[in-house]
């Protein structure tokens, strides 16, 4: 039984918060397509497609930065597409620059698993933290 959206996606932030690459990508379509906006100082920018694609996003993502804080607030369901809004607060391990932002992510669910992630937040303090 596929979980529904609201799960899905629970469950994919429960896996972030543990480090769990692998249990990630189980939870994503074969067709996923990660969109993460920003220039490309930010190491992790950049349009991803399927799993192996998006392995390398989540992968790169957690080497990159130190994560402090990373709180959904609300998620908010609307038939496939769960919108999430929350804090983040994370340093740049390259600089040891803080990024605090908050988040909105956009999510398209099939069949309980992520089919496309779409992130907006505050990419110019992004931009400085990794700025050398």
């Amino acid at each position: 039984m596929s979980m529904n959206p609201v799960e899905a996606t629970q469950e994919i932030f429960t896996r972030f918060g543990a480090k769990n690459v692998p249990g990630i990508v189980e939870l994503l379509d074969d067709d996923i397509r990660i969109e993460f906006y920003g220039p490309s100082v930010i190491p992790y920018a950049g349009d991803y497609r399927g799993k192996e694609e998006a392995r390398r996003f989540f992968e790169t993502v957690l080497s990159s930065v130190d994560i402090h804080q990373f709180d959904a607030e609300q998620m908010l369901r609307d038939g496939d597409m769960v919108t999430v809004t929350g804090v983040l607060h994370l340093t740049a391990r390259a600089t040891g620059r803080d990024i605090r932002s908050d988040f909105a992510h956009v999510i398209t669910v099939r069949d309980g698993k992520w089919l496309r992630f779409r992130d907006f937040m505050n990419t110019a303090v992004a931009v400085a933290a990794f700025t050398r």
